[in-house]
């Protein structure tokens, strides 16, 4: 890999604006089984902002997994596998429904690294997030790159997560993640395309989203709170697929609140940690 190629991708930046409508809060609302106003002047739910001001890039632009083929605004990493590795969120105010939200993105950092599965590219991406000009909210995203290896069984089975001193099941249908996908315009078919996943990635079933498990858990945090938090940082360990329930963890700690996905007696997929 031409590393200091790459590594000229970092500082490029690019902004993107989108008006959230009422529409589109009721079909986030609707895939979360979850209520709230959707009039403008409303505030929005949480993360929403995920599924605004998206890349938009015409078929003949996608790549084999469905992603835009890299080269634009994202380096072109030579590895085929591409996942949300985690993140962070610094929350300011909130979007207010008929506002226009702008996210500014900037590469802020291109990495190599050499794990269990081969070799990892990372990169951070820098994002400003304005409604109707107010600053609310900044985020960094890591986004992993890495070979196309079968998916294979570890050596050692992972030991099972803990259950949480508050806890949530849900099932990840391929309804659910097909609906997420339409509202982020997320073409990955690892999501929606059982055949795919199962015969060219070799994983069991389809992959639930990253930011979908990242908003889930958010949400769970505020609920059980009362209030959304002033930051929210997660790192993913390991997939979830739809052949199994989606299970949401959370416990107090002195100056946080831990929480955790996982499948029922399977390992943490994804960690994170919720500040007030």
């Amino acid at each position: 890999m031409d590393i200091e190629r790459l590594c000229t991708w970092i500082g490029r930046d690019e902004t993107e604006s989108e008006v959230l409508t009422p529409a589109l809060v009721r079909r986030f609302n609707a895939t979360f089984d979850r209520s709230s106003g959707t009039a403008p002047g409303d505030e929005a739910p949480l993360l929403i902002h995920l599924c605004l001001a998206q890349p938009i890039a015409p078929m003949s632009a996608l790549g084999r997994d469905g992603h835009p083929a890299l080269g634009g605004f994202l380096p072109p990493v030579p590895l085929p596998r591409r996942m949300w590795a985690g993140g962070t969120f610094d929350f300011h105010g909130a979007i207010r429904i008929g506002e226009t939200v702008t996210r500014r993105s900037v590469i802020h950092d291109v990495t190599l690294k050499r794990g269990r599965s081969g070799q990892l590219r990372f990169v951070t991406i820098d994002h400003e997030v304005t409604s109707d000009g107010r600053p609310v909210l900044n985020e960094r995203q890591d986004i992993v790159y890495r070979d196309a290896k079968p998916a294979t069984c570890p050596a050692t089975e992972p030991e099972p997560a803990a259950a949480g001193t508050h806890t949530l099941t849900l099932s990840p249908t391929p309804t659910l993640l097909f609906r997420y996908s339409a509202l982020t315009f997320n073409g990955h078919r690892i999501h929606y395309d059982r055949t795919f996943c199962t015969e060219t990635e070799g994983y069991p079933g389809l992959v639930v989203h990253g930011p979908m498990q990242a908003t889930l858990l958010c949400q769970f945090a505020a609920n059980l709170k009362g209030t959304r938090p002033s930051r929210f940082e997660f790192r993913s360990l390991s997939p979830l697929f739809d052949t199994d329930e989606l299970m949401l963890h959370a416990a107090p700690e002195p100056d946080c609140l831990r929480l955790w996905t996982a499948r029922p007696q399977g390992p943490v997929a994804m960690e994170a940690q919720a500040h007030w």
